[in-house]
């Protein structure tokens, strides 16, 4: 049995530029990260804190979605769980710094990763025996299409920003 939950965040970064003690420019960045659905917030300047967050709600999920299931069970959907996590925190600083230092790079690369995987969905497809699509199905592509839309205009709003 499939079951889909979601979980959606929304962060928000502060840039801080102040002069140190010795009277260098210095930069802080501070942030605010909202759990969507319950409207649980908490404020970093690290953001592995905004990890940990994210973390402890998704376990939240993870666990309420698994208490009718055997200890094993639970186990084993845990364990796929953290490795989630495991990845993204190996990669996910150097990702960070590599945004800040060339965003159109990052958007270029977001960009090759979604024609990737859109190429191997379409290699995979057996055309000769795909049913309609239903109105709920068409619906649901055009909702993941507007906020697709609407996460890559935010994305250039914030690279114009960048660049001036």
């Amino acid at each position: 049995m499939s079951q889909d939950q979601s979980a959606s965040f929304v962060l928000r970064f502060t840039q801080k530029l102040y002069q140190d003690d010795r009277g260098e420019d210095s930069v802080q960045w501070r942030g605010k990260i909202t759990h969507v659905q319950g409207n649980d917030q908490a404020n970093f300047s690290e953001m592995k804190d905004a990890i940990v967050f994210m973390q402890d709600k998704l376990s939240e999920l993870t666990l309420s979605s698994v208490q009718d299931k055997s200890e094993e069970e639970r186990q084993g959907i845990l364990d796929k769980s953290l490795d989630i996590w495991k990845r993204m925190a190996k990669n996910y600083p150097k990702m960070v710094v590599e945004a800040l230092k060339d965003p159109k790079a990052q958007v270029s690369q977001i960009q090759e990763q979604i024609s990737s995987k859109a190429s191997e969905i379409g290699s995979k497809i057996d055309i000769d025996n795909l049913r309609p699509p239903s109105k709920s199905d068409i619906h649901e592509v055009l909702d993941e299409i507007k906020t697709l839309k609407s996460m890559v205009e935010h994305v250039s709003t914030r690279l114009d920003n960048l660049e001036a």
